[in-house]
């Protein structure tokens, strides 16, 4: 259910699109953008006003030379190949898709419209892009990998702040096609860093409360969720099940954090999908995305919820805090 606040802030998502589209064609040339999203209109809001205001900074205003249609997943991912089909079916200009489940359905579902990744995992493995370079295709966009450098260093960060950890619960999402390559990538880290995985696949919410159970029966003594859009929608669920099951939780990024979760490490969504905004704006001033490298982030932040540690009864190391990029008390 969405609140009336929410609902006055989303209305050009949806009853005003009328309105925005005469608006538009009176400026003369608009282009039609689809904004594909694993998530759900309240919880994306942040990001679709970073991806706005990204189009703004480059002249493209909402409601006067673009239009946007949105269609958002609500964590299903089953649905996404509809909602692309239905983009393709408005011809749309070009379709920005987030994250990677999305971008796999936008993929699927045509080889010519230009579409815009933004906070994507390993495109490359998953057949997205040719290369980096040169995508080579009708991708690009702001993507990175859940590699074993990168999963190794989430593993590596939750051993300094809590030293004795042996045993890692992982949880997954099986519907997610980036989560396989996470796992073998997580499991190559475990090794090199002598930390046992317990790993634990879910599809749905209502799967959660089972997870966590079997990670205390299997005595895991922390647990490293992969990012994925469905877990975002339901990280406050997924920090209340931590703390209730006195599991000390590393994410991929900090949103999962401010509702609770103990550490996480990785890229800013806001900062990938606003700097989306700039490939968008390319390719619709005619550059081909087959020619535009696919950028990757380059700065990685930590973030620890104090808080959620003084719950958990942890210290966490002074020299860890002093490196952290983010402390929440």
């Amino acid at each position: 259910m969405i609140d009336r606040r929410t609902f006055v802030r989303l209305v050009p998502i949806g009853l005003a699109m009328k309105s925005l589209r005469a608006n538009a064609q009176q400026a003369g040339k608009i282009y039609r953008i689809g904004y594909l999203a694993g998530g759900s209109p309240a919880g994306s809001l942040a990001f679709v006003e970073q991806f706005r205001e990204g189009l703004r900074e480059h002249g493209w205003i909402e409601g006067h030379n673009v239009v946007i249609e949105y269609r958002f997943a609500e964590g299903s991912f089953d649905r996404l190949p509809a909602l692309a089909a239905d983009l393709v079916r408005l011809k749309v200009d070009l379709i920005a898709a987030i994250p990677t489940p999305a971008a796999v359905a936008a993929k699927n579902a045509t080889g010519t419209i230009p579409i815009v990744v933004m906070a994507a995992v390993n495109p490359l493995e998953l057949g997205l892009i040719a290369s980096v370079a040169r995508p080579g295709g009708n991708l690009t966009g702001i993507a990175f990998s859940f590699s074993t450098e990168i999963l190794g260093k989430n593993l590596t960060l939750l051993k300094e702040a809590i030293p004795t950890v042996r045993h890692v619960a992982v949880l997954s999402n099986a519907g997610n096609p980036g989560h396989a390559v996470a796992i073998k990538n997580v499991k190559a880290a475990a090794d090199v860093i002598g930390v046992q995985l317990s790993l634990l696949e879910v599809r749905e919410p209502n799967e959660f409360d089972a997870a966590f159970k079997a990670m205390v029966d299997g005595r895991s003594e922390a647990v490293l969720v992969i990012a994925d859009a469905q877990f975002q929608i339901n990280r406050a669920r997924l920090a209340e099940l931590a703390a209730k099951n006195r599991l000390p939780s590393m994410h991929g990024f900090k949103e999962y954090v401010e509702a609770g979760g103990l550490m996480s490490y990785g890229p800013s969504i806001a900062a990938s999908v606003r700097r989306g905004a700039s490939f968008v704006d390319r390719i619709l001033r005619g550059a081909k995305p087959a020619d535009v490298p696919v950028e990757q982030p380059t700065k990685f932040d930590l973030v620890i919820n104090m808080k959620t540690a003084r719950a958990l009864g942890l210290t966490i190391p002074q020299p860890l805090l002093l490196r952290a990029d983010e402390v929440i008390q």
